[in-house]
């Protein structure tokens, strides 16, 4: 795969972000447009290694086909290459942006030099792709007939739906937010992933026979809301994909004052109102001219910086509890698993910018949030921890206090909401997600499937892509006793 020595003559060069002073001036994608030299050259650093690691289950959910496209890329195949990215993947415009690339952790070039950059060669495939053309509509050759619901349209929903669909069924998508996209459009910001990207698939699925109902509550018919036993005896199938959108809350004193709030809801209305009205409307939560403490590190808390600073926040610093990763793996951090390492991300290299340091601060516990008098959060105090016999411990001496007026809360989530699940009475697991045997996906009633994070906890868009065509696959396979989806 690729050139036979192209792993001992090229160095390692990912594609550049934008400049954290240019991209810090307005919402657009980080990335800067792609080199195709440049990733040719990368291409032929794919070992024929044998065994390619980065398209096994430690290194890619859905099993891409990397080595054979990043051999294709290199011989400037562009269009075969995109072929073989579709075999598996249906939304790689989505996973080249948003995978953190758990393919370049297990990449066997890794275990002695810089891995292949997977994911940029990933993501200027499919951008190609649509640049070109090739990228269209495959609706299905024939019907069946049979009728399947998909509540929620994040990248579960959209995966299943479209390979529902391509499979023939008349598949429609039941979405509670204004715009199709869950997570893809509400839960992560537009520098990462401009929404025109998602309603460009979008608008595919739907020349393919998709149909998408947005606006619609799911539950137990109450109010506003569709009775989901009612879908159930409508539709020959049912497929529940609705995220792991229960937040972990912070329940210490203070937490009820105002400027406290859920990561996702600081996300979330940051992007409808940059979509309805370039945020002119002022209907989101501004950390303008505020000093803002994010809570909990990962993407989510990643791009609560990225967004805050381009609010113009007056200072920032992320708290995470856990002490700061390595530079290098650990000796109980073997290849080919998950490399814990330190990373600096978009946001921290733009904090860096702005602030002059990284804003991340480890060891770190919360004690308590502190009033200014008018209900309002204007700091927060804390505690220094250590790691010991197994929990942690705070160190005497270390408390401090820190100016707060917006503190955001990015610390993962829980589980799934139960209004579209408890009404059908459907079995939950320890952790409260949708019960559902991996591989099979349906639950404790016939004709119910569930898949996605509401099904196995929070998790990467990938694995949610993984698990909505395998889980269309099983719905085929109820639906016509067999199936021809992969």
């Amino acid at each position: 795969m690729g050139k036979v020595t192209g792993f001992m003559e090229f160095e390692r060069k990912a594609e550049p972000y934008r400049e954290p002073a240019v991209r810090l001036l307005d919402y657009g994608e980080i990335y800067t447009d792609h080199d195709s030299q440049r990733l040719q050259t990368q291409g032929a650093r794919c070992m024929d290694c044998g065994v390619p690691f980065c398209q096994s289950e430690e290194g890619c959910p859905i099993h891409n086909l990397i080595p054979e496209w990043n051999d294709l890329v290199y011989r400037d195949n562009w269009a075969e290459a995109l072929d073989r990215l579709h075999k598996t993947n249906n939304f790689p415009e989505f996973t080249g942006r948003v995978c953190p690339a758990p393919c370049e952790g297990a990449c066997v070039l890794g275990i002695t030099d810089p891995a292949v950059t997977i994911k940029n060669i990933e993501m200027a495939i499919i951008d190609r792709g649509f640049e070109e053309g090739w990228v269209v509509p495959e609706p299905p050759a024939s019907l069946t007939g049979k009728t399947v619901a998909v509540v929620g349209s994040g990248p579960a929903g959209l995966a299943a739906a479209q390979q529902l669909c391509r499979a023939g069924h008349a598949v429609t998508v039941f979405e509670r937010a204004d715009r199709i996209g869950g997570l893809l459009m509400y839960g992560i910001p537009n520098m990462k992933l401009d929404k025109g990207v998602v309603d460009r698939r979008v608008k595919i699925m739907e020349a393919e026979g998709v149909v998408f109902k947005t606006g619609v509550s799911v539950g137990d018919g109450s109010e506003d809301s569709i009775d989901i036993r009612t879908l159930r005896g409508e539709f020959d199938a049912l497929l529940l994909t609705t995220g792991a959108t229960v937040p972990r809350d912070l329940p210490i004193p203070g937490r009820e004052l105002g400027g406290v709030h859920f990561a996702m809801d600081f996300l979330t209305a940051n992007t409808k109102s940059l979509l309805d009205s370039d945020l002119k409307d002022d209907n989101y939560i501004s950390a303008k001219d505020k000093h803002v403490v994010v809570i909990g590190g990962g993407d989510t808390g990643t791009d609560c910086i990225g967004t805050s600073l381009r609010h113009g926040a007056a200072s920032l610093v992320n708290f995470e509890l856990f002490p700061q990763p390595p530079a290098e793996r650990a000796a109980n951090n073997p290849w080919p698993t998950w490399p814990k390492i330190f990373r600096v991300d978009y946001g921290h290299e733009e904090a860096s910018h702005k602030q002059g340091s990284d804003p991340r601060v480890y060891s770190i516990s919360s004690l308590n949030f502190v009033d200014n008098g008018n209900g309002e959060v204007k700091a927060i105090r804390t505690v220094d921890v250590e790691f010991k016999n197994g929990k942690f411990e705070n160190i005497e001496g270390s408390e401090r206090e820190w100016p707060a007026d917006l503190v955001l809360l990015a610390m993962g989530f829980l589980g799934p909401e139960h209004e579209a699940s408890d009404p059908l009475g459907l079995d939950y697991d320890e952790r409260s997600n949708y019960k559902a045997e991996y591989g099979k996906y349906r639950t404790n009633l016939d004709n119910v499937f569930a898949a996605g994070d509401c099904r196995r906890g929070q998790s990467l868009v990938v694995r949610a892509i993984n698990e909505g065509r395998e889980s269309a696959r099983e719905v085929d396979r109820f639906l016509m006793g067999s199936t021809r989806l992969p």
